[in-house]
């Protein structure tokens, strides 16, 4: 019975909020929402599979994975929880070193610079570095953000979003949170949050839906309707 009660709680999703006045505060995502890394990404977690003991995401896989949440993908190769923080860390290394082949998603600086004239406060909140981050912002000409904070583990984002609410003193009512896969949905859904996901990065549009996000964008520009 204790075990049927905990999974019940687990299932249920905790009720947000009712939205009230302008978004004032747009955070996004990094990786698959603003910079197009996911074949970086692909060849770094394949390149590391022989060393940390997984199955690397080849051929069909790839597309499979699309459309599973991040604890899904992990238990598909065969990564423990134990494995991930190492993983993720050497993982953002290695995009150091291939930073500078990363380019923006056409057309989102484009919406970037044009919320950022609009008077919206932009931040960052990545499971990327901050150093890589910031490296790509100069590159591209998009050092608009108010902030960028990197959380040190894949499935911690919550505890960032939480603590630059506090430091920089906005309200959950004024923020909305731009990401592309799941795992941005359970955050925000966590930190008691609106989530806007995007179906131009990672995550199949249906795998989306299924998390039960505030709203759905299909096109970059579409960011620009939000009051």
């Amino acid at each position: 019975m204790k075990r049927l009660a905990r999974l019940v709680g687990l299932s249920r999703r905790p009720k947000l909020p009712p939205f009230e006045g302008p978004v004032r505060v747009m955070v996004f995502d990094f990786d698959g929402t603003i910079a197009d890394t996911f074949q970086q990404g692909l060849d770094i977690l394949n390149g590391l599979a022989t060393e940390f003991g997984y199955k690397p995401l080849v051929g069909a896989d790839v597309e499979k994975a699309r459309g599973m949440t991040t604890r899904q993908v992990m238990r598909f190769l065969g990564i423990p929880n134990r494995r991930l923080p190492a993983i993720a860390s050497r993982g953002i290394r290695e995009l150091r070193a291939r930073i500078g082949e990363v380019q923006p998603i056409a057309g989102v600086p484009e919406v970037l610079r044009a919320l950022h004239a609009r008077g919206i406060r932009l931040g960052i909140v990545t499971s990327n570095s901050e150093e890589n981050v910031g490296i790509f912002l100069k590159r591209h000409d998009l050092e608009i953000f108010e902030f960028v904070r990197s959380s040190s583990r894949l499935l911690g984002k919550a505890r960032e979003i939480r603590q630059a609410m506090k430091r920089d003193r906005f309200g959950a009512e004024e923020v909305l949170f731009v990401g592309d896969e799941t795992r941005d949905i359970e955050a925000c859904r966590r930190a008691r949050i609106r989530c806007a996901a995007v179906t131009w990065g990672y995550n199949l549009r249906e795998s989306l839906l299924a998390q039960d996000p505030y709203c759905v964008f299909d096109r970059p520009e579409e960011l620009l309707s939000v009051e």
